[in-house]
């Protein structure tokens, strides 16, 4: 009996004419979804920019360092007397003749009230010399040049002039001042030390910085002097616009070419910080693809474009030129008017099948 009804069941299913799923459905409609959902998952979603010539800024970016534009350094002669005081600090900020700091000077005051005393005796027996003559010292316009000079030398009035001169001339000295308006920087004396002589007592660093930095040998010629540059330091997001100044027509041995840009509003700026330089110099129109639409395939440059059904990825060998931080430039490969597939592009195939996708507004 039981073998009657198995019979019965296998004859039952071989009479439906296909096969049934435990579910109900046929075997052969799942394998078409399955296939089409294979196919769909094939699609790349992918977004194109339209190409375009344009204007191109190609852009230079190097690492520099600052410099002072004008840097002057200070110095007290060389002395065993002791510094009495000291105006400023690092940083402070100073104005042309402004009193920076002083030598004891009680010694040399001393000397020159000496000098002065000795200036006035000569003075007498130099005027003595010129009555003997039969002059009037008081109207010296009347008297020969080579009678004056004479009674100086024999009356020691020379002497004494050039005594009392020079210590004025070290009085001076004992007294920094400030050459131009700066910033002080590099202080090393000490009230109540004696000076060195042999480095600055501080430096005063104009208003003003400078740029210090280096540039392929194959971009020396899209560099002119007054080129706007842009400065970024390390430390910071603050930008400070410049020009170039000086370009050094030296090539070293690394193929570099030094230059120097001026920087505008350098407050901020200090002497010896490090900072990265952008130079941009436009080029006029040409065509430009973003930096994400060309892919390497085969050791080659490769832009995809979307075919005129705008249904699959076109495989275009490329030449690109100059870039900047965004850009190449497109010399060879691609027409104007192509729409140019700038992403989903890394693992596309020639005639791979794309869908378009817009970008969402933010």
């Amino acid at each position: 009996m039981r073998y009657s009804v198995l019979f019965l069941a296998s004859a039952l299913l071989a009479g439906c004419g296909g096969n049934v799923s435990m579910n109900g459905n046929n075997d052969s409609d799942d394998n078409q979804k399955r296939d089409s959902i294979a196919e769909a998952r094939k699609i790349t979603e992918v977004n194109v920019e339209k190409l375009q010539v344009v204007d191109f800024n190609h852009e230079i970016v190097s690492n520099g360092r600052v410099t002072g534009h004008t840097v002057a350094q200070l110095y007290f002669p060389a002395s065993d007397r002791v510094i009495t005081q000291v105006n400023v600090k690092n940083g402070s900020r100073v104005r042309r003749g402004d009193k920076l700091a002083s030598l004891d000077t009680y010694t040399l005051e001393f000397e020159l009230e000496q000098a002065m005393t000795a200036l006035q005796k000569s003075e007498l027996d130099y005027k003595d010399a010129l009555i003997g003559q039969g002059f009037d010292p008081d109207h010296q316009e009347t008297i020969p040049e080579d009678v004056r000079k004479l009674a100086k030398l024999r009356s020691g009035y020379t002497d004494a002039e050039a005594n009392v001169a020079k210590i004025k001339f070290h009085i001076s000295e004992s007294t920094v001042t400030a050459p131009v308006d700066g910033t002080v920087a590099n202080l090393s004396g000490k009230i109540f030390n004696r000076p060195d002589a042999s480095k600055p007592f501080c430096s005063i660093i104009a208003q003003g910085m400078d740029v210090e930095f280096k540039i392929m040998e194959g971009e020396l010629a899209l560099l002119d002097i007054n080129d706007k540059v842009k400065v970024v330091p390390f430390s910071s997001s603050e930008q400070y616009p410049g020009r170039v100044t000086e370009i050094n027509p030296v090539v070293d041995g690394n193929g570099l070419v030094s230059v120097v840009a001026t920087v505008d509003g350098s407050k901020g700026l200090y002497d010896g910080m490090n900072v990265k330089v952008s130079l941009y110099k436009s080029l006029g129109k040409q065509m430009v693809v973003p930096k994400s639409a060309v892919v390497i395939r085969n050791g080659r440059e490769v832009v995809f474009t979307l075919s005129d059904d705008k249904g699959r990825a076109m495989w275009n060998y490329v030449a690109t030129g100059l870039e900047n931080m965004t850009q190449y430039t497109i010399t060879e490969g691609l027409e104007p008017g192509m729409d140019v597939i700038v992403s989903g592009n890394v693992n596309l195939a020639h005639e791979a099948p794309v869908t378009v996708i817009e970008d969402v507004v933010m």
